[in-house]
């Protein structure tokens, strides 16, 4: 089948099955094209959870479906690739934390969306890199154990010093592997631009940023700065959307590291079959779903 018969078929199929497309600003451009939305783990959560249709299709990684399923357990939610995984959020467990917050009695639990089901139902309230400091401000007591990401964990404890931050181990393998020295490069090359960063890279990274945001604030302060040029610390999906709403801004990717193969395995092709076949059906164990909604809650209310 080509290219345009099957968005055509997945017009249809869509229609057919009461479905709903999303995706992650990390997916391909053709995929993002195809999407009833497009955004970062926030906007996405808060779409799905209010979303009427009666299926998801979720363009991202099995957290994010996960997450969609927790929310929503009267719909069906599909993942199109099932091997679409998240390395940092396998670096926590269940057992893991349970561990941890025996050794930390008292304190409160805040987890990354970049976690699985298994791990927010052990958690007080989730987060994104969007709202992770309005989240830990908004909890009464001083000691917060942050899961997984230390270096997200690490750039909200500046902005909230107040609180007793207390680190995980975890971190993004595709924003962690950036090196200051092409950074350094980026910037002798193009000292006009403007160096937009995630949080989820290294504090020696983010320090010489002009802007730190998520994948959404990121894209937004683009679109509404006056500026003309932007180097973009974040996933390279990204620019996309960039290149969108700026079409006669340039961008330049930080590193030719941020590429996260994981959110690269989607296809048009993927999300065809997925349709298609009902595949690949995400479930969530009663018991846990309800556990983890409890903190998938609290930040939404937040």
């Amino acid at each position: 089948m080509d290219r345009e018969s099957m968005i055509l078929e997945i017009g249809r199929m869509k229609k057919e099955r009461d479905a709903v497309i999303v995706a992650h600003s990390y997916q391909i451009g053709e995929v993002q094209e195809i999407a009833d939305l497009v955004g970062d783990s926030f906007a996405l959560a808060r779409y799905c959870a209010k979303s009427p249709a009666a299926t998801i299709v979720f363009c991202g990684v099995h957290f994010m479906a996960e997450s969609a399923k927790i929310l929503s357990p009267e719909k069906t939610v599909l993942l199109p690739e099932i091997h679409a995984g998240c390395p940092m959020a396998d670096m926590v467990t269940a057992e893991t934390l349970q561990k941890r917050k025996a050794e930390l009695p008292g304190v409160k639990v805040v987890c990354y969306i970049n976690t699985s089901a298994e791990v927010k139902a052990e958690c007080d309230v989730c987060c994104t890199s969007s709202n992770a400091v309005d989240v830990i401000r908004s909890i009464s007591e001083k000691d917060i154990l942050f899961v997984p990401d230390r270096n997200l964990g690490s750039w909200v404890a500046k902005q909230v010093p107040e609180k007793n931050i207390i680190l995980w181990d975890g971190y993004c393998i595709t924003h962690h592997r950036i090196r200051k020295e092409e950074v350094l490069i980026m910037r002798e090359l193009h000292p006009d631009a403007i160096l937009l960063v995630h949080p989820e890279c290294k504090e020696e990274i983010v320090v010489l940023a002009d802007f730190v945001g998520s994948t959404k604030q990121i894209i937004d302060y683009a679109k509404n700065s006056p500026a003309e040029k932007f180097i973009i610390g974040t996933e390279m999906g990204v620019l996309h959307q960039l290149q969108k709403d700026s079409p006669g801004k340039k961008f330049y990717l930080m590193s030719p590291g941020l590429i996260c193969p994981n959110m690269k395995k989607t296809t048009l092709t993927s999300v065809y079959e997925a349709l298609r076949d009902g595949k690949y059906d995400i479930t969530v164990p009663e018991d846990i779903r309800l556990k983890a909604k409890v903190c998938l809650d609290r930040m939404l209310v937040l």
